[in-house]
């Protein structure tokens, strides 16, 4: 019978297979983002492709995005509002809900706002739009690679950002009714700062998810979780930016 006192035959692992263990433990966290960044990019390029659809037409007004909005009545607010119960149902019930439903909620989310957002192609010209997205996904990637890279904790971040984007909202509401265009201004400058900064600390908190759910039945359902949480910063970035450096029409 083997001696554990033995140090030939003590459990403790070699430096092979200690090896071996990281780098398979490596190669299933990049598999992990991976998949993270591959169904937020579909997201983002569904809701790119539905926005251009609906926003087509000879004038704003004969466009769909045009009818739908200017017509008034209850469609536009399930239109806009749906998005929001869409985000609660999956943040409150997603370990009710199968993988399935997850990722099938995630896609019609990505088209409803696609829907939503169509109105912003009517507001400002094709080439501030343009510009602002592609400056939104250099910045996004360069962000998002911080925040996988380094090494310093993010997570004393999370509670200043949070209360920050609540701050804004705030101002959003107050500035309905003060119509300044400063405040405006800033609104938006400050709302670049808080996603940008909520795009690393995101990145690092969904790279830190891997070592819980790897292995386990919730790993598909926290890969659509994870690129709703990217999604939304890439949104929210995108529009603050052409909010502060694009031309209306």
């Amino acid at each position: 019978m083997a001696n554990w006192t033995d140090p030939r035959t003590t459990a403790a692992a070699s430096p092979s297979s200690v090896g071996t263990r990281d780098a398979a433990f490596d190669a299933g966290l990049r598999s992990y983002m991976l998949s993270v960044y591959n169904y937020m990019a579909s997201g983002v390029l569904l809701t790119g492709i539905i926005a251009l659809l609906f926003s087509r037409g000879e004038t704003p007004a004969q466009s769909i995005a045009g009818q739908l909005f200017m017509q008034g009545g209850i469609v536009p607010w399930i239109v806009m509002l749906a998005p929001l119960g869409i985000v609660m149902w999956l943040s409150f019930g997603i370990n009710r809900i199968s993988e399935t439903t997850a990722k099938a909620l995630f896609w019609v989310y990505a088209a409803l706002m696609g829907a939503s957002l169509s109105t912003v192609l009517l507001v400002y010209t094709g080439g501030s739009v343009a510009q602002a997205f592609f400056a939104t996904a250099a910045a996004f990637a360069g962000l998002s690679l911080w925040g996988y890279t380094t090494k310093k904790d993010l997570s004393g971040m999370g509670t200043f950002l949070i209360m920050g984007v609540v701050g804004l909202l705030v101002a959003m509401v107050i500035n309905m009714f003060m119509k300044s265009t400063a405040m405006d201004l800033a609104i938006s400058a400050i709302g670049v700062l808080l996603f940008a900064g909520l795009t690393a600390y995101d990145t690092q908190k969904i790279k830190s998810m891997y070592f819980h759910v790897q292995g386990t039945d919730f790993m598909g359902k926290s890969v659509v979780m994870g690129a709703l949480t990217l999604y939304l910063d890439f949104i929210n970035l995108f529009l603050f930016l052409l909010r502060f450096i694009g031309d209306r029409r």
